[in-house]
């Protein structure tokens, strides 16, 4: 049987096309970047308070060779060999991984979920089928990176990085071997000459970590994902910063440190976030027994809800206790007069669409085919990072503090949607006819006022001078839900609420971590 992509798919595949004719990047690559120049190499950073790791001084980590062992000298001769025959390309890989490991990590990350964000097509009778971690290469391919999913693989991926890079400052000041450019003049640095001692690597750290973490969550992308990792390590040797025996131990502790972050994802109750019939049918019955009017599919066939059991994983900030008290009260009565009111507030922006409505509508979709709306803070942020002169560990700092606040705004936005299953507008009156796509869920509260609201918050913590741009830009996201027709304020202002709260979190942690 030949497969359809429904009407809500192609709407949203437009809105896809619309952004990148406007040139919206979706990796948020940037190739014309000077190498990272920390105005602190944040020496103390071993340390801070980790995300994960009880300690980071546990890990299995050998004593270096002296700088005057013939074996580190050959070491430093191999830096001169390809020094002296430097090719155009790894000048250039050199130059791309200089200008910091996280940011490049994450400018990979947002292109594998854009790749990834692409919903199954349905059965020939009817159903969908789910994409399996148990046998990633067959059709669906997994994951579907869908905005939950990726913001739990953003989280993962960025508290990750920055409990190895933690443990990789403790290490260098422990050991305190000068970087090969200070051991020997004759070493060309490719890189910013810092104080930062190079044993164990923080490139190789990184490179190590990530390639772990995310092939857990982007299995078919194995080859890739390792090749990049090869091309950080080699540059880092090429550059000078770093020696051979400095790659192999930060690499070797980069692994050991994905493979805490790896046990605790697997038991985090991710897995368990589909759900299964009973437990969307109980869903629907539950509502209709409150006496409202259930969320259901607009899709053709009907699409199961997207993850109704997320809002049960496990989050980064707060326990699961704390999930369920900042859940909102319920929103307006689908019979009652406010829904009225918000309802014809909704119709009334869609048969009146105004070109600045259409633009915010456009650049805050974020639909299918793109890295989703926590990458899209993701990339706001990495936007303003790069002018602030951070180094590696701090820049890792400042990512998982955002990533773990989106993840756990997906967690208590996905709670409230699946506690209250409410209508979206759509449903309610057939006539709203959105400006993109109809989210396959319920409406209450709004994702992306939840996220918005969230990171906006923590990035006007760390970058204070911009607290009210993070703040506006917020407000924009989640208003271009409302006047897109797929949501209703109440979703919006409370949702803005919520992630507000759940940025909060963040920024005690952050306040509470030593590294202010």
């Amino acid at each position: 049987m030949k497969k359809i992509i429904t009407f809500i798919s192609l709407a949203v595949i437009t809105t896809t096309i619309i952004l990148i004719a406007c040139n919206k990047n979706v990796s948020g690559r940037t190739d014309d970047l000077p190498a990272l120049n920390p105005s602190n190499a944040d020496l103390n950073a071993g340390t801070w308070k980790t995300v994960v790791l009880k300690r980071p001084d546990t890990f299995a980590v050998a004593t270096p060779l002296a700088v005057t062992n013939p074996a580190y000298i050959g070491e430093l001769n191999e830096i001169k060999g390809y020094q002296k025959n430097l090719t155009s390309d790894q000048a250039d890989k050199i130059k791309y991984w200089a200008a910091g490991g996280v940011l490049r990590w994450n400018e990979i990350m947002r292109g594998l979920v854009a790749k990834y964000n692409l919903p199954p097509y349905q059965n020939a009778d009817g159903t969908y089928p789910i994409p399996s971690s148990a046998n990633p290469f067959a059709y669906p391919l997994f994951p579907f990176a869908n905005p939950p999913y990726a913001a739990r693989a953003y989280a993962y991926i960025s508290a990750a990085q920055y409990d190895a890079l933690v443990a990789c400052w403790y290490y260098k000041s422990k050991f305190n071997r000068p970087a090969p450019y200070v051991v020997d003049t004759t070493i060309h640095a490719s890189v910013t000459k810092t104080t930062l001692p190079s044993y164990p690597s923080e490139a190789a750290v990184l490179a190590g970590v990530t390639t772990e973490m995310m092939i857990l969550f982007f299995p078919d992308e194995i080859a890739n994902i390792q090749q990049k990792a090869i091309e950080q390590e080699q540059a880092a040797v090429m550059s000078g910063a770093a020696s051979r025996s400095d790659i192999i131990a930060g690499e070797a502790l980069g692994r050991q440190i994905a493979d805490v972050f790896i046990a605790r994802g697997r038991a985090d109750g991710a897995g368990a976030a589909v759900g299964n019939q009973t437990i969307w049918t109980a869903l629907e019955t539950n509502t209709i027994a409150r006496g409202e009017t259930p969320w259901y599919s607009l899709e053709v066939p009907k699409r199961p809800p997207m993850l109704p059991v997320f809002g049960k994983v496990t989050p980064f900030l707060f326990d699961t206790a704390t999930t369920s008290a900042l859940r909102p009260g319920p929103p307006p009565a689908t019979a009652g007069d406010q829904m009225k009111t918000e309802l014809n507030e909704v119709y009334g922006y869609i048969k009146n669409p105004t070109r600045d409505n259409i633009r915010i509508v456009h650049f805050w979709a974020d639909g299918v085919g793109t890295y989703t709306p926590p990458g899209h803070w993701d990339a706001i942020a990495a936007e303003d990072f790069i002018t602030k002169n951070f180094s590696e560990v701090r820049w890792a700092r400042n990512m998982a503090l955002l990533n773990m606040s989106l993840m756990d705004a997906g967690i208590v936005c996905w709670s409230t949607k699946y506690f209250y299953f409410n209508a979206r507008p759509t449903q309610l009156n057939p006539a709203i006819k959105t400006l993109t796509g109809i989210p396959n869920f319920p409406a209450y509260i709004s994702g992306h006022s939840t996220f918005s609201g969230a990171a906006a918050t923590i990035l006007g913590y760390i970058i204070p001078e911009k607290a009210n741009a993070y703040s506006a830009m917020a407000q924009e996201a989640s208003l271009s839900r409302l006047v897109g027709g797929i949501h209703y304020k109440s979703d919006c202002t409370v949702g803005l609420t919520v992630g507000a709260s759940v940025g909060n979190y963040a920024i005690q942690r952050a306040k509470a971590d030593g590294a202010n």
